[in-house]
């Protein structure tokens, strides 16, 4: 929720474009800053009662890089290019540029928000299971075999090293006693 609704700045921007007063009694009136409300009069003034809705928006690199263009070829201020392209948050455009200064255009390159994730995804990888074993050759079955004699030989062993050590266990147990 912003902090002011649409209908109270379009009162604040209204009682201004009266002409009775500046901006300077029109913001102590209501206790906002001065330029708080010049810059609800300018996006008045540029888009309308459209320009004081709430937005969310997130802009591309390229849309970043022709605002700060506009920006320089017109010698015009951040205020000044937030009212005319619509963009809330004025201090976001000086952000901007100083990322592009440091980094070109890949520094304004919008990065992935959130937490990253703890597994990469990995492509997925066609098995040697997968295939049929008619494409498979006499010699890719005959190493898959070996393979699997492999396998089984390591889980026998590990099993009767893991009884072996169950039986020392409880003999020991039964030596204490």
């Amino acid at each position: 929720m912003s902090k002011y609704s649409e209908q109270f700045k379009l009162g604040v921007v209204e009682q201004y474009l009266k002409g009775t007063l500046g901006y300077k009694q029109v913001s102590k009136e209501h206790n906002l800053h001065a330029s708080t409300v010049k810059l609800w009069v300018k996006l008045h003034k540029a888009h309308g009662a459209d320009g004081l809705a709430k937005k969310f928006s997130h802009y591309s690199a390229e849309f970043k890089l022709f605002v700060l263009q506009r920006m320089w070829d017109d010698d015009l201020s951040c205020l000044q290019v937030a009212a005319v392209f619509n963009i809330r948050n004025a201090s976001s455009i000086s952000h901007w540029e100083r990322c592009y200064h440091s980094g070109g255009l890949d520094a304004l390159v919008p990065r992935k928000r959130g937490r990253p994730n703890k597994m990469p995804i990995r492509p997925s990888t066609e098995s040697p299971k997968s295939l049929l074993a008619a494409e498979r050759t006499h010699d890719e079955l005959i190493a898959e075999v070996n393979q699997l004699r492999m396998e089984v030989a390591y889980l026998k062993k590990l099993d009767a090293l893991v009884q072996a050590q169950k039986q020392r266990r409880t003999t020991m147990r039964k030596k204490r006693k």
